[in-house]
Formats: C-alpha cells, structure tokens, sequence
C-alpha cells in the first residue's frame, strides 16, 4: 500500500486535517488517506474474495473519499461517511457481478445462497505482504466462512466486528433499521460458528 502525509501533519487530529483538507491541504488529504487506507483494505479484504478486485475498491474509496470530503459537514461522523462510501461501492460491487440485489428479496436470498455453498468450497486467496497476519490456518478458514456469508450478512458483520459501527451506525448505511441489522448480526454469528464447530472442537 503506499503511504502519504508529511511529518507535521501527523500529530494532528482527524478533526483538523478534515478542517485543512476541506481547505484544498492537499498534504492534509494525504494524511487522511494514510490514516484510513488499511482499514478500509481490511473491510473490502472480508467482502470480496478476489484480490484484483479489493485492491481496485480500495483505491476507489480513496479517491472518493478525497474528491468529496468538502461535502462532510461535521468531521465526528467522518468515520460513518467513509463506510456508506464502502458500502455503496460493495453493493456497486455486486450488482456489477449480476447478483440481482434489487429484484431478489434480501431475507429469502441470503436462505437460498447459504443452501448451495460449502465452507470448503471457497477458495483462500493467496496472501500477499500485507495479509501476512491472516497467514494462519485458523485465520483461513475464519475468512472463507466470512466469504460464505450472503452478502447482506457479511457486510453487517464486517462493519459490526471490523469497523466497530454501532447498530444505529450500520443501520443509517445500509439503509435498513436497528432490528434488522441485529438479526442479520445474530445469524452471522451463529453461521459462523457452526461453520467454525468442526475445526475449533
């Protein structure tokens, strides 16, 4: 990943490199970027299963990010505006993968996808320098059991444990409401579990 920011930029708040980025800093929006880029690697690293494709998400996002941060009017949600731009390109993502998000119903799709897939048959990826800390055999089969997820569940559960979002937060991205977002929660969790049963007994 390549990094950015100057030295003295990096004792600053976000607060204040938002306030100088929304002032055309461009060394304030590189510090910025430097500052998110791992974490937002990281989100689309469990969301898709296909490296190419993370690695152009990820600098996508950043460049959205940079191009719009004028348009953040309070820098505290900057963290909750960064994820709806993750969001809305993973969904972006998927529907570009033909996957019919919009006419096949969330609930009743996530029971039919889960029915055809097996843990086993999802590939790992090939780790590369910067996924060396996922480079362990438990570690691999926690993210092929993530990758199974349906995709609704795995973005809740992503922004949930990977982000730290709160329910409210979740549910103001993904346009849904806290009920929602904690049952989709919930029953990641227990699919993860039952898919993890077999190599932790």
């Amino acid at each position: 990943m390549i990094l950015f920011g100057k030295k003295q930029y990096k004792s600053k708040s976000l607060e204040e490199l938002i306030h100088l980025a929304q002032q055309d800093d461009l060394d304030a929006v590189e510090e910025i970027v430097k500052r998110n880029q791992e974490n937002i690697y990281a989100s689309f690293y469990y969301l898709s299963n296909n490296c190419e494709d993370i690695l152009d998400l990820t600098q996508e996002a950043l460049l959205k990010m940079a191009r719009n941060i004028k348009k953040l009017k309070d820098a505290t949600k900057f963290k909750a505006w960064l994820n709806q731009i993750v969001t809305r390109l993973f969904y972006d993502y998927i529907r570009s993968k033909n996957r019919k998000l919009k006419t096949v119903p969330i609930d009743k799709k996530d029971d039919e996808e889960q029915d055809r897939f097996n843990v086993a048959d999802v590939p790992c990826k090939e780790c590369t320098p910067e996924q060396s800390s996922l480079n362990s055999e438990l570690n691999c089969i926690i993210e092929r059991s993530i990758h199974k997820l349906p995709d609704s569940f795995r973005l809740a559960i992503v922004l949930r444990e990977f982000q730290g979002l709160s329910y409210e937060e979740i549910a103001e991205i993904t346009n849904t409401n806290v009920g929602t977002v904690k049952s989709r929660i919930a029953r990641a969790r227990n699919k993860l579990q039952e898919e993890l049963k077999a190599y932790i007994a």
